[in-house]
């Protein structure tokens, strides 16, 4: 932008003479005439501009290299040198110095060249000394809006170059983002983000976030170097190998520096309860806001004030500025005083900047510069507030991401669960078809059964052919048989009541053992039991529990056809009572052991199948549980489990 110089004294100046020139800036008035240089000093000094007086170019070039010359009038006719010539040097070597030339010629053409060569303006003798004024303002304050257009277009090349590392930091970070749900993996690609030098280039990043259940802050993750040597060492390696931003995310994977251990270890100490509602994470979480900590603050948190904020938070202080200023609509609550955690951390100059999606807040970045010292500046905190918001995103799909496999396996687990309910309410219906055809099969079957087998005993006494005797024996024992069957297939089917009383459980089973001893001595078993503690008693039917135990001792007698030791082993344990029987037979091969539970499923040649069917059920009637395994040292053990009174 170009000031013209314009004649008048009317003219509005927008700037005030303390913000034309900086501290310690002075004007230069340079004319070998002092009946023109005096006045024209102390008018300029009445009107608040400091000024210093040259007779000659000499003094000049000797003023302005010891102060701070903002402002040369130039005289073109200076006894030493020439002021025309004197022009390009003076713009050379002081390019920020701004320089009105003074001519007792009125000549175009020297004008024209004093612009060229460089003049902010000139003018002409005679000349008052108010319009030189004039003319001196407009040309500081040309001067200022050139030092403003310099800075302005520094911050739009700074602002252009953080938009375009944003960007690629942003597609490297979609890169990983899209790669994997896994929140841990989305954090360490964040902090690499805020650490790297290919990212926003902060020495340490500290991941705080909120628990499950939201009442506390805690530290999740850190990285950063431990020292500034330790960081030399990291950042050399890091440029010996030229490892990239997804590289470095990489082998943050697969390795657990002793540097990252240590912040992390921080990171851990970092414990916040929600409750706490002045301290700095907390307010920064809850109230979305940024917050820097810096030693010239004196410590006190800064409330980053940032365009476009929510305007229900009302949460807006004063800014003042020489050209526009924000009224608050209240005043900012008070944060406390972060003291514990600058001792955490060992830094009192740092930025915390909040994550959040729309729908919750999910802690805070805390970032540093503790190893280089630099500050922080706000444009480096508005590079971290948009790459925390991309953060968040990230962080949102991720749990989105989990609790919807969650679900899904939730769902799963009810879809199977539906469909064992399904498959057992067929069986229910099955197995209840089945007992009323079973309950009406033994009613009509047992009466004609037990005729057979009541004439088939009394014709065996009366009988004196041994031809005949061997086929009435026949006849007794397959009569037995059928009963037996119809007996197991009648205590399975039918629905008694349970009466419960106080048993001990050791005495239930010796008075059983004992029922079928002469079974055992038959077939050469002996029987053994440890553990009969009489504090063992449960809540129990007697016959139930009875029958139970008959059909189990009765199958371990059977699998040791040709002798061996029958162990009934109890104990307690957690409230409940287990009863071990272990026989030393065959055993039963590992494959049938979920079958054996099976209606009608039995390993013997004779046999109903129903006997460990009905032991489950009577189990299962008590409140306990039933398993079968292979003993160590061979046999079977069957192991039952009943609750203690």
């Amino acid at each position: 932008m170009v000031v013209a110089s314009v004649s008048g004294l009317h003219q509005h100046v927008s700037l005030s003479l303390g913000q034309l020139l900086q501290s310690g800036e002075i004007v230069a008035i340079v004319d070998d005439d002092a009946a023109i240089r005096e006045p024209l000093r102390y008018y300029f000094a009445e009107h608040g501009l400091p000024v210093a007086e040259c007779a000659s170019a000499a003094e000049l070039m000797q003023v302005m290299a010891s102060r701070n010359v903002a402002l040369v009038i130039l005289d073109i006719g200076l006894p030493d040198t020439d002021g025309l010539s004197l022009l390009p040097q003076i713009v050379e070597k002081y390019p920020d110095a701004a320089v009105v030339m003074l001519t007792g010629v009125a000549d175009l053409r020297v004008a024209l060249d004093c612009m060229r060569k460089g003049a902010t303006d000139y003018l002409s003798k005679p000349v008052q000394f108010e319009e030189i004024f004039y003319v001196a303002r407009k040309a500081l304050e040309k001067r200022r809006l050139i030092f403003e257009n310099r800075k302005y277009q520094e911050e739009l090349e700074e602002a252009h170059s953080r938009m375009q590392l944003l960007h690629q930091l942003s597609v490297k970070m979609n890169t990983v983002y899209l790669s994997t749900g896994e929140l841990d993996q989305i954090l360490r690609t964040v902090l690499v983000g805020i650490t790297s030098q290919e990212g926003l280039g902060f020495n340490r990043a500290f991941l705080v976030m909120f628990d499950e259940d939201g009442r506390f802050l805690r530290g999740r993750m850190a990285i950063g170097p431990s020292s500034r040597e330790e960081a030399g060492r990291v950042w050399e390696e890091i440029e010996k190998r030229k490892l990239d931003f997804l590289q470095i995310v990489d082998n943050l994977k697969e390795t657990n520096t002793t540097q990252d251990a240590m912040v992390n270890n921080i990171a851990r100490a970092l414990v916040v309860s929600v409750e706490d509602k002045e301290n700095l994470l907390i307010c920064a979480a809850l109230r979305r806001r940024s917050y820097k900590v810096a030693p010239e603050n004196g410590w006190v948190p800064v409330l980053i004030e940032r365009r476009g904020r929510n305007s229900d938070d009302k949460l807006k202080t004063w800014a003042m500025t020489h050209r526009h200023r924000v009224k608050a609509e209240e005043v900012v609550p008070a944060v406390a005083v972060p003291r514990d955690l600058i001792n955490i951390l060992d830094e009192d100059y740092f930025v915390v900047v909040p994550l959040y999606s729309p729908g919750r807040s999910f802690g805070v970045i805390i970032a540093d510069n503790y190893v280089t010292r630099m500050g922080i500046e706000a444009s480096h905190i508005s590079a971290l507030e948009l790459f925390a918001s991309q953060a968040s995103l990230a962080i949102e799909q991720s749990l989105l991401h989990n609790e919807r496999q969650r679900k899904i396996a939730e769902l799963e687990a009810v879809n199977q669960e539906l469909d064992r309910s399904k498959d057992l309410l067929v069986e229910a219906e099955r197995y209840s078809a089945l007992g009323h055809m079973a309950a009406q099969l033994v009613h009509i079957i047992r009466n004609p059964i037990t005729s057979i087998g009541g004439v088939s005993r009394i014709l065996d006494k009366k009988n004196i052919d041994p031809e005949w005797t061997k086929y009435l024996n026949v006849i007794i024992h397959e009569t037995e048989r059928v009963e037996a069957i119809l007996e197991d297939l009648f205590d399975f089917v039918k629905q008694g009541e349970i009466h419960k009383e106080a048993l001990s459980l050791g005495a239930v089973i010796e008075k059983t053992a004992l029922l079928l001893q002469t079974s055992m001595v038959k077939n050469g078993v002996t029987w053994e039991m440890e553990g009969a503690d009489p504090e063992l008693i449960i809540q129990g039917d007697m016959h139930q529990i009875r029958q139970m135990f008959i059909i189990l001792f009765k199958n371990a007698i059977e699998a040791m056809s040709d002798g061996g030791r029958l162990s009934i082993i109890l104990a307690a344990a957690e409230g409940q009572a287990s009863v071990s029987v272990i026989d030393n037979g065959p055993g039963i091969p590992e494959s049938y052991l979920d079958k054996v539970k099976d209606p009608f499923f039995t390993t013997k040649t004779y046999g109903t199948g129903m006997g460990l069917t009905l032991v489950e059920r009577i189990v299962s009637n008590h409140g306990g549980s039933f398993s079968l395994k292979p003993h160590p040292g061979g046999g079977l053990e069957v192991r039952v489990m009943l609750p203690l009174q």
